[in-house]
């Protein structure tokens, strides 16, 4: 008799812990660039995928490594044929003392190019080791979020205080860039999503 779980095709996950009911649809002019470590997919506390559900204008990859010409076409070029040529920018705090370019969100409003946000999905090693093994991520211009207050990611221990998750990160990114109000609803699909996410996984692990 078989004892492997259904996996829901869409989202990865076992059927009972389906996330596919919890992902908005959110448009946005800004295309999310999801790079997830391998060790990642799997993870049942991972947000990435939920993100990546959300948001039509998204990608998201699994690798470690890349080819530096696919990923040079993941950064920069068109997606699809009524796509253009993008801006790549890389959502990861800034390092003192490292010569990258920062970006502000007020830059967005006066860019010749639409934008990609970048985001690596990992944990803080793992995300260090990502960025200075593929060099076309070390040198993208970096926006760094500032001010976001606590974090609301629960269930997993954040490595540093103040890091926030991979879904919670590019919110307030895409908040940013996109200059969405407070009371914007695509704003607060995204925080009801993610508020979602945790109520399940508390859900699942509470005891019966």
């Amino acid at each position: 008799m078989s004892t492997h779980r259904a996996v829901c095709p869409r989202c990865l996950r076992p059927r009972s812990a389906c996330i596919c009911a919890l992902a908005p649809s959110v448009p946005t002019d800004t295309q999310v660039l999801i790079l997830q470590h391998p060790l990642e997919v799997h993870e049942a506390k991972g947000t990435a995928r939920l993100l990546h559900l959300s948001l039509p204008a998204s990608q998201l990859v699994v690798a470690e490594t890349f080819d530096e010409t696919e990923l040079q076409r993941w950064l920069h070029q068109p997606w699809d044929a009524s796509d253009a040529p993008r801006q790549a920018v890389l959502l990861y705090p800034q390092t003192p003392g490292e010569p990258v370019a920062s970006f502000l969100p007020e830059d967005a409003q006066a860019r010749a190019m639409p934008l990609r946000l970048v985001v690596i999905d990992g944990t803080w090693r793992k995300s260090r080791k990502m960025l200075y093994a593929n060099p076309l991520l070390a040198q993208l211009p970096r926006l760094t979020l500032t001010d976001t207050g606590p974090a609301a990611y629960t269930i997993r221990k954040a490595q540093r205080e103040g890091q926030l998750s991979t879904m919670e990160a590019a919110t307030h990114a895409l908040q940013a860039l996109e200059g969405w109000p407070a009371q914007a609803w695509q704003l607060q699909a995204l925080q009801q999503s993610f508020a979602g996410l945790i109520a399940q996984h508390q859900r699942l692990r509470a005891p019966r």
